[in-house]
């Protein structure tokens, strides 16, 4: 091993970096004090720590190397050899030099150009309201979450591991065009693990920091608020005690932020390892429960439509877009009984009744007969979250396409009414007066006059879809030209910056997933209705920005908790943004079918790998008679009852529970059976993939066919979509309601069915 010394340290050494051991003593939260060595590959890998009453000796093991590619694992022990040392923290620091503070940082759901954004302090849910910023041309605004500091004065970004996506922090350095990764466990025997990233008073130096256990400085995070005193715990280390702390280091050669995005999909997994999938729920069972849960709870049978919620306010009422309004119904339509079929119809007509305003654009929120708006501090205002409309628009061009198939193919007969076809042009009509008029979407305008009251952000992300679907629909070229010209601003101005923000409506213009997976819908669907190969590769670019919000691992729940006694499985789930610290079921509000699309497109096995981890993750969330689930209340929440929350940070409710609650990610789990296949499988080459509660295995394959064996190992009924295509078929475009013609197999509870193909 001797042989090879010296090797890390030269890497160390061209990165501008040294590593240090740390134990740091605390008085609860606060920070008394450390004592710090470094770590010198040429002097071998063991260390010591002494002070006036305890001795440390630092074991360093190198698990692999891999040093023409920069990558370094390494284990790290930590033992107290004399003395004691109560209320303390042992820990790892890559001090980096020549830093700049125009460094992009990087923490997974956490943490995007570390958070260094202009902020407005406020309590949830926080709103822009001052005059300063209603305009235009503001910059990006966030509200108080951990972050970078963007002016002078200390600059320090921590976290717990349960805060992240994936255990791990990386930055882009453009002068240098060099990047860098660290990925860690989520904890040790001490408990979750911290990860933090500080500057130095002039920015000339960044420390990445791993601590066991996690230790928040003073203060922790807790919603729209982090200023919150720190309840964290030290250990007490006795004589002979000891804490291992696991790490992996990569550096690399990094010109844009783009390649921090690239590496990190290849590598999320490297320390936690594959992800086995637990069968628990079959798509079809779930979406059994949730559409019988849709027509006894969610239909106002007076007025006509699907609610949100229960309806107890304006919030948990008719919401056009974001959580589901104009959404739910295009499942609803495509695989309902004849009862939801017409029901789907009705929300048609109570939609363009009264809900659109002058301006083409829809009425955010609706509740017992009256139309509100999206402002928090007074539902009066006229202003709209343009995301609604974005989403309202896709979602109606992708019925009015399913009512076209559906009548073609005979399996019912849909004419769109007039009133309908009218008003969904207007809505594609809006965003190209308001592109023409601003050269933006904005994020909230004035719904009657369609003028931006803020602007900036991505909240307008997935409308290039919906306008491209309308210029299918409707070969109105202003359709497709402003889908391209606005796709191509949101590239240039976020996506090349590592950005998506202000999708939800309460987080200001925090980054976030949903906006960030809207903008991967807009440029799959243009490539589908273009064929032109840069909306792909801009795809394939947005994917790998949206891989850091998901989940990569099963986070381990505390075994008392609701989540820890019911098994629950994290990895596919969903961060929602950095502001709300919470995972989801699913994302907000859409299958994730463009994800199985880019692997047809591209052949890259990572995207239908995210695809089968988000929709099978979904229906373990469902609450069921056989299987209640409740919130922290200790209310057990009804069938087909689905909670947003998926708590690994403890922002808001305690790990690993919940509130009691009906919301979006219902219909996040009706979509993933409606528009996912249950089991893929190429013909020719034999490759079979099981996204469903189910197993698949090919029995024999001769005379170009397949003999499957499809088991269902759950107590519960499966009908399986089959997607059965050869590998040259794999660049076919998919385009929408592609699911329609599979085959579904049933198959028993606890049962197999074989197949021929």
């Amino acid at each position: 091993m001797r042989k090879n010394m010296g090797t890390l340290n030269k890497i160390l050494n061209e990165n501008c970096c040294r590593i240090e051991y740390f134990i740091a003593h605390f008085d609860g939260s606060r920070l008394l004090g450390e004592k710090a060595a470094s770590f010198d590959e040429d002097s071998g890998l063991q260390s010591t720590l002494i002070g006036e009453r305890e001795s440390w000796s630092i074991d360093t093991e190198i698990l692999e190397k891999q040093e023409q590619k920069g990558i370094y694992h390494f284990k790290v022990k930590f033992t107290l050899d004399r003395g004691e040392s109560l209320q303390t923290s042992v820990g790892i620091r890559l001090a980096f030099g020549d830093w700049l503070r125009e460094n992009y940082v990087m923490m997974p759901a956490a943490a995007y150009n570390g958070n260094r954004f202009e902020v407005r302090e406020m309590s949830y849910p926080p709103q822009l309201f001052d005059a300063r910023d209603l305009r235009t041309d503001i910059p990006t605004l966030i509200s108080d979450v951990p972050r970078l500091n963007i002016g002078a004065g200390p600059s320090r970004l921590q976290q717990l591991t349960g805060d992240l996506a994936t255990p791990a922090m990386g930055f882009h350095a453009p002068r240098t065009r060099r990047g860098f990764w660290l990925l860690t466990t989520q904890s040790t025997l001490l408990g979750n693990s911290g990860l933090a990233v500080e500057e130095s008073e002039n920015r000339g130096e960044a420390y990445f920091e791993i601590t066991a256990p996690g230790m928040r400085r003073d203060f922790k995070y807790t919603i729209c608020n982090n200023k919150t005193p720190c309840d964290d715990h030290a250990a007490d280390f006795h004589e002979g005690d000891s804490a291992e702390l696991e790490f992996r280091l990569y550096f690399f050669d990094c010109s844009e932020v783009q390649e921090l995005f690239d590496t990190f999909v290849d590598i999320r997994k490297d320390i936690t390892g594959p992800v086995t999938l637990k069968h628990r729920l079959p798509f079809a069972s779930s979406w059994g429960i949730l559409e019988k849960k849709y027509n006894n709870y969610n239909w106002e049978e007076e007025r006509g439509y699907y609610s949100v919620g229960g309806r107890e306010n304006v919030y948990q009422d008719w919401q056009v877009g974001w959580v589901g309004g104009a959404m739910c119904t295009y499942v609803l339509l495509l695989e309902g009984s004849e009862l939801s079929k017409k029901r789907a119809l009705r929300n048609f007509d109570f939609l363009f009744a009264g809900g659109q305003a002058e301006s083409g654009f829809f009425h955010g929120c609706g509740h017992q007969g009256l139309w509100y708006g999206d402002c928090y501090k007074d539902i009066n205002k006229k202003w709209h979250l343009i995301r609604k409309s974005c989403d309202a628009l896709y979602f109606l061009m992708k019925q009015l396409m399913l009512m076209k198939r559906l009548t073609e193919h005979g399996q019912c007969n849909i004419n769109p009414k007039k009133e309908w076809l009218e008003g969904t042009r207007r809505c594609a009509d809006a965003f190209v007066n308001l592109w023409n008029r601003y050269g933006q979407f904005g994020q909230y305008i004035d719904v009657e006059t369609g003028e931006i009251i803020i602007g900036g952000s991505t909240s307008g992300g997935i409308a290039p879809a919906g306008l491209a679907l309308a210029w299918q629909y409707f070969r109105k070229e202003e359709y497709i030209r402003t889908a391209e010209e606005a796709a191509r601003y949101y590239y240039k101005h976020f996506v090349k910056k590592g950005l998506s923000t202000g999708g939800p409506g309460e987080i200001i213009q925090c980054p976030d997933s949903e906006s960030a997976f809207g903008l991967l819908e807009s440029f799959t669907v243009l490539y589908e209705v273009t064929s032109e190969p840069s909306w792909l590769e801009k795809a394939k670019e947005m994917a790998n920005q949206c891989f850091t919000w998901c989940v990569s691992y099963d986070f381990e729940f505390p075994a008392n908790s609701t989540f820890g006694k019911l098994d629950m499985r994290t990895a596919g789930s969903v961060y929602a943004n950095v502001q709300n610290k919470h995972s989801a079921p699913g994302i907000c509000t859409l299958s994730g079918d463009t994800l199985f699309k880019l692997y047809r497109y591209t052949g890259n096995m990572q995207y239908l790998e995210l695809i089968r981890e988000i929709a099978h993750n979904l229906p373990q969330y469902l609450s069921r008679d056989d299987r209640p689930i409740a919130g922290m209340n200790g209310s057990v929440m009804p069938a087909g009852w689905m909670s947003e929350r998926v708590e690994m940070s403890d922002w808001l409710e305690p790990v690993g529970e919940i509130y009691y609650g009906s919301c979006w990610c219902e219909v996040s789990n009706m979509m993933a059976w409606a528009e996912i296949p249950g089991v893929y499988v190429q013909k020719d080459t034999g490759f079979v993939c099981a996204i469903d509660h189910v197993d698949v295995q090919v029995l024999s394959r001769e005379n170009k066919s397949l003999v499957l064996r499809l088991t269902n190992p759950t107590e519960f009924p499966a009908e399986v979509k089959v997607f059965v295509e050869n590998s040259q078929d794999m660049e076919t475009i998919l385009g929408q309601n592609a699911m329609l013609g599979c085959a579904r197999i049933a198959i028993a509870p606890d049962s197999f069915t074989d197949l021929q193909i």
